[in-house]
């Protein structure tokens, strides 16, 4: 299972990928594995605002449906619409194809509380 090191992870599963003055998430590995095929995701609009630990969005499998809960805050500034058609992507690539959503302006404590790859997969294996 790929643990991406220049990520960094929250235990909700979620990943987080700093790109200068913004931020992209998405589910793990871990996470799409647990869930299964994934049939649906929902997520929020272009504009608004998501908080740390609260649900931005969720993901619907054959199993289940699963609250997705923001690692970070910050103001929504680019939804990948893509999953909306091809869902599939989460299972396939978490990394690359179905990152979720890119905020703006990251506060730095935030990401500095997110978990390093090693922490992660340490988590991940108890």
């Amino acid at each position: 299972m790929s643990t991406p090191q220049e990520l960094r992870y929250s235990k909700e599963h979620e990943w987080v990928k700093v790109e200068g003055g913004t931020a992209r998430i998405g589910i793990t590995h871990f996470a799409q594995a647990e869930l299964g095929d994934i049939v649906f995701v929902e997520l929020p609009q272009v504009g608004d605002e998501i908080k740390r630990n609260e649900p931005f969005g969720s993901v619907e499998s054959v199993k289940t449906v699963s609250e997705l809960y923001a690692p970070i805050s910050g103001r929504v500034i680019e939804v990948n619409t893509e999953l909306e058609d091809s869902p599939e992507f989460v299972n396939e690539s978490p990394y690359e194809n179905a990152w979720m959503v890119v905020i703006e302006s990251p506060e730095e404590a935030e990401i500095n509380d997110l978990m390093s790859a090693e922490q992660y997969q340490e988590m991940i294996n108890e």
